[in-house]
């Protein structure tokens, strides 16, 4: 029973990664559903980084080119710059709030379940109000921008808000159109949850206990399929329909939470 959970919050950390609803929350949530225990939160940890593995295995050729080109080619270097410049803020705000963002917040399904609705509302406002699109490559985003996609990825150590959902509705608030935000969020994504992930293992490093290890294997492997299988349909489906549904799927959820909340039933 304890593999099959592992395997089914694999499955929910790789499908929810990159959609703008909050692998974290999700995971938090379905965790105490299901009765799931993880001590120290070792393996939330370690199978985040299947999810992260999968979108390098689909950009492999775009990272290979660049880092082969960094000596010779200028596009190269703009693009690597252009992703440490947008690493920046939300680097720097994980490691100032990072302690108390897991000790307070992660605890809290109010806190969960009001960022799910908030998050919800301001996607649709911003599919809305969002200035007409400058950018339709991702790899082509000014620097200026990227930072400005950057900032917005602090706001996802609140659970609940979404790594991807805010730097995607960030990018359209910076210019990218649909696509090229959602393409953005990706590639920072590969530095922000390996730096994430590199600085949460480092923490756990002496709750890594070795009858564990087939438990993470099957959540490492199931996170990287179902990261595998949900991204290329994830960007068609934005480009055609945009972020409407994933915002009412929040509010809807979120609502849902705090009715059960309020009902004590959570």
């Amino acid at each position: 029973m304890t593999y099959l959970l592992a395997a089914v919050l694999g499955i929910i950390q790789g499908l929810t990664e990159f959609l703008p609803i909050s692998s974290t929350a999700h995971l938090l949530i379905a965790g105490r559903l299901l009765g799931y225990d993880d001590p120290n939160g070792v393996f939330t940890v370690m199978i985040q980084f299947g999810s992260v593995l999968a979108v390098m295995w689909l950009y492999r050729a775009k990272i290979i080119g660049v880092t082969l080109g960094l000596s010779s080619d200028p596009a190269a270097r703009r693009f690597t710059v252009m992703l440490i410049i947008a690493s920046i803020p939300a680097g720097v705000a994980g490691v100032l709030f990072s302690d108390y963002v897991k000790g307070h917040l992660y605890q809290s399904l109010a806190v969960i379940a009001s960022a799910f609705v908030i998050g919800g509302i301001a996607i649709l406002v911003i599919e809305r109000v969002r200035p007409r699109p400058v950018v339709f490559h991702a790899d082509q985003t000014p620097v200026w921008r990227a930072f400005a996609v950057g900032v917005s990825q602090m706001l996802a150590l609140v659970p609940g808000v979404s790594r991807s959902g805010a730097t995607i509705m960030g990018g359209m608030l910076a210019g990218l159109d649909r696509p090229a935000a959602a393409e953005f969020s990706f590639f920072l994504a590969m530095p922000a949850l390996a730096g994430a992930f590199l600085h949460d293992l480092w923490e756990v490093r002496h709750h890594l206990a070795r009858e564990r290890a087939l438990e993470i294997a099957i959540g490492f492997v199931m996170a990287f399929l179902a990261a595998l299988l949900v991204v290329r349909p994830f960007l068609r489906y934005v480009a055609r329909s945009g972020f409407a549904p994933f915002a009412w799927y929040r509010i809807v959820i979120g609502l849902g939470m705090l009715a059960a909340l309020g009902a004590g039933w959570l």
